[in-house]
């Protein structure tokens, strides 16, 4: 009994169908990829770590004579004024309970702040020198490097000791009126020694600041030398990064430097001004030995901009320490990998992946200058699987973002 012609036509539809379902199954499938273009640009070389900030000069307020002190009203944040706002009051004890020792301590105190006052005064005239000289220079160097006579980075250079040399003078200033404080404050326990003479002693601001800390509050008996109050300029701060020693090696007064994540929208600017020459030993959080170097930054970004940022807070650097031309070609990190001593990347030919060769200058975290291998244009597979083979079939994934 022959079979009907149709039921023939569904078993070789059947028959067909399971063959192309077979075929299609052994055929190698597209693989799933981001992709990110081959661009120009300059490739910036970082050290990033984190560290915290510090107020450049602070003061701590000491008793200079023994008495009573009365409780201290000022708190952390109270704004202070120099030689106006009480920082203190102590009542000397009775002078004729003195012994003649402590009328030759305080005589020697003073001469000690004298000299103290002459030394301020000498190192004020230094720095007035160091800073003009070096406005003189750098007012020079403008002047050539708009004739290109000197390069952009010996214009950065003279402007870096104009800015040091500013700080000195600003670093004078603060000691000859801490100077001129204690001079006045070791005279006045001078007199507290005489007979006949028992005055409160009226402790007052030296510098225009804020209070930090109050750390001695509650009235009672105090004696020479104990800490009270310290005081210092939230305007005038600068940032500490401690860094590998390995990584401290390439960094030099001048590099600039990016400050991110601490706590406002925007990102900080600052200048490195010193490398510390020692080195000191840190526990990591994963209990290893670290040799690091502390990196003092002063900041670029004005202060109305950071006010937030207190003294002791934590940020976020990026220090540069090298970049490219601004004609570069460079590629995301995470496209290149490691084949043997070569640094290798897929690009994307039509739909399928082909693996090339590549040569790697500079590169970060984030990017990679590519010397030869790659042209502008090229697209690049991000973060390659191991499906990805050469001549494999490749699928853009469309959902991604932007590069």
């Amino acid at each position: 009994m022959k079979k009907a012609p149709w039921k023939i036509a569904l078993y070789v539809l059947l028959a067909l169908a399971a063959v192309a379902g077979l075929v299609w199954g052994l055929l190698p499938q597209s693989v799933l990829v981001d992709t990110a273009s081959v661009r120009w640009g300059a490739i910036e070389v970082t050290v990033d770590d984190d560290g915290e900030t510090r107020v450049r000069e602070r003061y701590t307020v000491l008793s200079p004579i023994t008495g009573k002190l009365q409780r201290i009203r000022l708190h952390p944040g109270d704004t202070v004024s120099r030689a106006d706002t009480e920082l203190a009051v102590i009542e000397p004890t009775d002078p004729s309970l003195l012994d003649a020792r402590a009328k030759t301590e305080a005589e020697a105190r003073v001469r000690v702040a004298e000299s103290s006052q002459a030394r301020a005064t000498e190192a004020k005239q230094i720095a007035d020198a160091s800073f003009a000289l070096a406005q003189q220079e750098y007012e020079r160097g403008k002047s050539l490097n708009e004739s290109r006579a000197i390069s952009a980075s010996e214009l950065d250079q003279l402007f870096h000791r104009f800015r040091v040399a500013g700080g000195e003078v600003r670093l004078a200033n603060f000691l000859i009126a801490i100077a001129e404080h204690e001079l006045a404050l070791a005279k006045a326990a001078l007199i507290s020694t005489q007979a006949g003479t028992y005055e409160s002693m009226r402790l007052t601001s030296p510098i225009d600041g804020v209070v930090l800390r109050v750390l001695r509050e509650d009235a009672g008996f105090v004696t020479p030398g104990t800490q009270l109050v310290e005081i210092g300029n939230p305007a005038d701060m600068e940032l500490k990064i401690d860094v590998l020693s390995t990584a401290a090696t390439r960094i030099r007064p001048g590099n600039k430097v990016y400050i991110e994540h601490w706590g406002g929208r925007t990102t900080l600017k600052g200048t490195v001004r010193l490398v510390e020459p020692s080195a000191f030993l840190k526990i990591s959080a994963l209990g290893v030995e670290e040799k690091r170097v502390n990196v003092i930054i002063d900041f670029d970004t004005p202060w109305e901009d950071r006010k937030a940022l207190g003294d002791g807070y934590r940020v976020e650097a990026r220090i540069s320490v090298d970049r490219s031309s601004s004609d570069s070609l460079f590629v995301p990190a995470g496209s290149l990998f490691r084949d043997g001593d070569n640094w290798m990347v897929y690009r994307l030919r039509g739909d399928r992946a082909e693996r090339c060769t590549v040569s790697v200058g500079l590169s970060n975290s984030r990017e990679a200058e590519i010397v030869s291998g790659l042209s502008e244009g090229d697209e690049v597979l991000l973060y390659p699987s191991e499906k990805v083979r050469d001549g494999v079939r490749i699928r853009r994934n469309t959902s991604q973002s932007p590069n």
